[in-house]
């Protein structure tokens, strides 16, 4: 009899497309790097730790499968979790373009899609505990107090217009401050005075803020954030890559008002040498734009961190065949018969499709899959898929004479 959720397995893995499913079986043969994964999160949930981590590894060894491990263990720590993958639709340099992307990808613990608003929703009610401590913070431990009065005007709007419009606006759908003071007056009664006029581009961090200040009033240990892709950023202008490393260093090493919040950045291991070497992006944080003292020594940090993070190693030839082993485990499971291969015959079987994990994997699928439909397997024809570029592109609203 095959078994279904063994078959879901199997065709993750044939697409070729990492899943939180099979991640696991891609990163447990890697205990020093998972080592260092489980400490960062044992540090979150029981000390509150906020923190940041960056790793690299090769183009195709893993790198999203480790993140997809990431996101199942939080999950089962009881911590909010939101995957994205850098680049030109979700800008590191601009964390109001990136917040929204964000939250979209938001996950609580358990729930098989995104999203927080029935929870929020749930809690925010008038007269309660949670809606005053709220209320409490959003007035006195953030740089403005737009939230302040957006929450107040949630709590109190019947029209279904004003609740979505509010709502939208905490998913990174920014309201207008003028739409804000309207809705809040039309719904207290009173008119609202900010302390000061909101700019999503200074003032975005309050939002960031705010979401790790809910996500542990709502009852959960943490807030993972997942980066994947980032050296995506080596395509970016020198410009934003420069603005880029300084916001990088927000999550790596946060305020404290970035509460019980840990992020992790996946980096080519190549990033170092095609885009910080060959670009020379020490000199560019340091000379070109001038900026002052201080971002140039955090967007320094990050280049340091870059350079000196640990990296996802291949794995060796034992580790690859017990995975395998397991596909083949899985593959009879998921289809109802025997398969009764030697380690070795698997391996033979992927040798064609280069050394890429992820096209050996997809490989030994398709031998086995002859092997169920035909009794027998010829040469698989898995190759290599596209190999990653950090070649120059022209970023959105620069300038081309701003590419390095």
């Amino acid at each position: 009899m095959s078994d279904f959720s063994s078959r879901q397995m199997i065709e993750a893995l044939r697409s070729g497309i990492p899943s939180r499913a099979v991640g696991a079986y891609f990163s447990e043969a890697r205990p020093g790097m998972m080592k260092r994964v489980r400490a960062k999160l044992t540090a979150l949930q029981e000390d509150g730790r906020s923190g940041g981590m960056i790793f690299t590894g090769r183009y195709g060894e893993g790198k999203t499968h480790l993140l997809n491990t990431v996101f199942s263990m939080a999950a089962e720590k009881n911590m909010v979790v939101s995957y994205l993958a850098i680049g030109k639709e979700s800008p590191i340099d601009k964390l109001e373009q990136l917040y929204p992307k964000l939250i979209s990808a938001t996950y609580l613990p358990g729930a098989k899609q995104p999203g927080f608003r029935t929870r929020l929703e749930e809690s925010l009610t008038p007269g309660s505990s949670i809606t005053g401590e709220l209320l409490g913070y959003t007035a006195k431990e953030l740089e403005t107090d737009k939230l302040y009065f957006l929450l107040k005007a949630l709590i109190g709007a019947q029209d279904e217009d004003d609740r979505e419009m509010l709502l939208n606006d905490l998913e990174g759908n920014f309201t207008s401050d003028a739409a804000v003071k309207r809705c809040y007056r039309r719904i207290t009664g009173t008119p609202a005075k900010f302390n000061q006029g909101f700019s999503k581009r200074k003032h975005i961090m309050d939002y960031f803020y705010f979401m790790s200040h809910l996500f542990q009033n709502l009852g959960y240990d943490g807030w993972v954030l997942l980066f994947d892709e980032a050296e995506l950023m080596g395509r970016f202008s020198k410009k934003a890559r420069a603005k880029g490393y300084c916001e990088i260093q927000r999550f790596l090493n946060p305020d404290p008002k970035l509460e019980r919040t840990l992020s992790f950045f996946a980096f080519s291991s190549s990033y170092t040498e095609d885009v910080i070497d060959r670009k020379h992006d020490f000199e560019i944080v340091n000379t070109v734009y001038e900026i002052e003292a201080e971002s140039r020594k955090t967007a320094t940090a990050t280049l340091n961190a870059i350079i000196n993070a640990p990296e996802l190693n291949p794995l060796t030839k034992d580790e690859i065949q017990e995975i395998l082993m397991n596909i083949q485990s899985f593959h009879g499971r998921a289809y109802g018969w025997e398969p009764a291969l030697t380690s070795e015959t698997l391996m033979k079987a992927t040798e064609a499709g280069g050394y890429l994990l992820r096209t050996k994997i997809r490989a030994a699928i398709e031998f086995l899959d002859q092997l169920y439909q035909y009794g027998e397997a010829g040469e698989t024809r898995v190759t290599e898929l596209g190999k990653e570029c950090l070649d120059d592109e022209e970023y959105p609203e620069l300038n081309p004479e701003d590419l390095n």
